[in-house]
């Protein structure tokens, strides 16, 4: 009888040695694909997150706008000069003198420091507290559209609200409106 020989003949060493290759490659790929898969999950749910502290930042402000608003229908002020609150229980408003032309818009004045709080917005565990000011711009807006004033006053007061929200690594939003109203 021949002999047998324990030798594996080359062409099988070399394949052993192709398949962990291409199995190293392919557990390589797998992994980075993995780690990318989980990088993007993380940025979707970051988003997610700035998405929803900006939405309740536009809800805070829109709030306070609204506030302010009621406030001035109830009230109706007409300060003279500087800023200061109008109060007739249980309604508060803060509202400042018409600005000058030349003036920098209150709004973009970092000295600017009358800014009134307003009820907080809370949603879960985020809790937003919109700061606003109101700014009176005069009587002498035409509140009806006939000539002769016959059916409604000449003149309407008209104020500009700005409420603003965020701050300090949170979504920023800041809305104005302007509110006429009648005498």
């Amino acid at each position: 009888m021949p002999a047998r020989s324990s030798r594996t003949p080359a062409s099988r060493a070399r394949q052993r040695g192709v398949v962990l290759i291409i199995s190293l490659i392919l557990l390589v790929v797998m992994t980075l694909f993995g780690l990318l898969v989980v990088r993007g999950i993380a940025n979707e749910e970051r988003l997610s997150g700035y998405v929803y502290d900006r939405a309740l930042a536009l809800q805070g402000a829109e709030a306070a706008l609204r506030q302010a608003e009621a406030a001035i229908e109830t009230l109706k002020p007409q300060p003279t000069s500087g800023c200061s609150d109008f109060t007739s229980a249980p309604t508060t408003v803060h509202v400042c003198a018409a600005p000058a032309a030349t003036d920098t818009p209150r709004w973009l004045d970092t000295s600017f420091t009358d800014w009134a709080t307003t009820t907080a917005v809370v949603s879960g565990s985020l809790t937003v507290t919109p700061t606003y000011f109101v700014e009176y711009l005069g009587d002498t807006f035409p509140c009806s559209a006939s000539p002769d004033c016959s059916s409604q006053p000449c003149n309407c007061l008209r104020y500009r609200v700005t409420a603003r929200v965020g701050g300090a690594g949170r979504s920023q939003v800041m809305l104005q409106s302007v509110y006429a109203t009648n005498p």
